[in-house]
């Protein structure tokens, strides 16, 4: 072989490639950027079994010398930490149910529907997108006012409902279904309404998935809305709840971080029932 080839061989040579020849690299790497990602999750765990007299230590220890569990029970005790966590599960589970409800059925009307105006107005739903959540509070507070919600989770729910990136994720998952199927529904004598609920709303497992984790966690960690709407403790959110803890506990770091580590664990659940639908439903809406 001729001293001119062997550089082209060996570029073509399978195998060759830095990534190829050290794939423990590549592994390592890995474990370095999972360990910087989880450390925060795992200083709130390790801080929030830890005693007053250990977080007074400098450095802090990484690990704890002793498991200190006071920091779960006392809150619990002392604060209606469990009423917050009801109302903020009453809040989630009424807004997923009926903004989800309300995403589907208007998601499929912008989609298989024919009517006037219909582009037009759904891109003036979707221009909302650009206008700050600050911005329609005030009037949002009226109506809640007129309707005698303030105080009420009803008045943490409705002004919610009305979600446009739920709206569009679910016109774009049912543009993609065919209208052929849609059609041979009409021909057998189904209606819109038949047609969306024994054909359309079949298919949507993972478009139900994506919006049920992405509502869920919005109203889950929702502070300044239920911050406004809620005046006394007992009908507090977890959120705001963990805020009045704050000005309770001051610096004293323990509780506050075991109560909000027992306030993430929700959302870790419904993420882990619905995440196998997760990646094909953002996927098959169009967010690549």
């Amino acid at each position: 072989m001729s001293a001119g080839l062997r550089p082209a061989a060996a570029v073509r040579r399978p195998g060759r490639g830095p990534a190829r020849q050290r794939p423990w690299l590549r592994l390592v790497l890995a474990l370095v950027l999972v360990a910087l990602l989880m450390f925060p999750m795992y200083w709130m765990l390790r801080v929030s079994v830890a005693s007053t007299a250990e977080l007074s230590q400098t450095p802090v220890p990484l690990w704890p010398l002793s498991w200190d569990l006071a920091n779960y029970l006392d809150p619990w005790s002392q604060y209606p930490f469990a009423r917050w966590l009801t109302n903020s599960v009453v809040v989630a589970v009424v807004s997923v149910a009926l903004t989800v409800a309300l995403n589907l059925a208007a998601g499929y009307a912008f989609a298989k529907l024919r009517f006037p105006g219909r582009d037009l107005l759904f891109l003036l739903i979707i221009s909302t997108l650009m206008v700050p959540v600050q911005v329609i509070m005030i009037p949002q507070f009226q109506v809640v006012i007129t309707l005698g919600l303030l105080d009420d989770p009803m008045g943490v729910v409705l002004p919610r409902l009305a979600e446009a990136f739920g709206l569009f994720l679910a016109r774009q998952f049912f543009l993609a279904i065919p209208d052929e199927l849609l059609d041979a529904a009409r021909v057998d004598g189904a209606g819109h309404i038949r047609a969306f609920w024994s054909v359309a709303l079949p298919l949507s497992g993972p478009l139900v998935a994506v919006l049920v984790i992405f509502t869920f966690m919005w109203r889950w960690n929702e502070f300044v809305w239920p911050l406004i709407v809620l005046t006394t403790p007992d009908s507090y959110t977890l959120p705001v709840g963990l805020q009045y803890l704050v000005q309770q506990f001051g610096s004293d770091y323990g509780p506050l971080l075991a109560m909000s580590t027992l306030s993430i664990l929700p959302m870790l659940l419904v993420f882990a029932v619905f995440q196998r639908f997760f990646v094909e439903g953002v996927a098959r809406s169009g967010l690549r």
